[in-house]
């Protein structure tokens, strides 16, 4: 009673195999973000104690004006930040951030991805700084109305900043192709 040793196959068998996997679509991550994406805090594209950090709060809500679960993903491509806060029950996601250096001839911004409860693929938007003389020449808000100039711009309180994203309905957020 021994052991049958098992045939060797040539390292390249792998390659050489004609079977295809099929590409499968997207699929909704939601509800449960702040379970499985957003376990650790990564809201702080700086440190609270960095002389430039700013406060950003905002709510994620439904066309309706109620809250989503959900998770909001900030990007500063110019610095190479990164950041990702999940939503409270009521909404609410919280970032510690520095303004950007804008690129050449576009205002400072940051990239705002959206992911939320029934969304196949994630939204891109955008956070504009309020007071920022390179807005009125940035070549995407100089194109857009002046209701959309607001939704895309953050506004100042309690000496931070805030933005919400609306979804659909009155006040909704510009979203762009990706």
């Amino acid at each position: 009673v021994g052991r049958r040793p098992r045939p060797r196959r040539p390292r390249d068998h792998a390659a050489r195999s004609r079977m295809t996997l099929p590409l499968t679509p997207s699929q909704t991550v939601g509800p449960f973000y702040s379970i499985g994406l957003s376990r650790r805090p990564e809201n702080e594209l700086v440190p609270p104690t960095d002389p430039t950090a700013v406060a950003l709060v905002g709510r994620l809500l439904d066309g309706e004006g109620e809250p989503i679960d959900g998770m909001i993903e900030l990007w500063d491509y110019g610095s190479r930040r990164w950041g990702r806060s999940g939503t409270d029950a009521d909404g609410w996601f919280r970032f510690t951030i520095a303004k950007p250096e804008g690129r050449e001839g576009e205002a400072p911004r940051l990239d705002v991805y959206v992911f939320a409860r029934g969304l196949l693929r994630h939204q891109l938007t955008r956070i504009y700084f309020p007071g920022e003389p390179a807005n009125e020449a940035d070549p995407v808000l100089s194109r857009l109305g002046d209701d959309e100039r607001a939704v895309l711009t953050a506004r100042e309180e309690d000496g931070g900043l805030r933005f919400d994203v609306r979804m659909q309905g009155d006040g909704a957020a510009v979203f762009f192709a990706v």
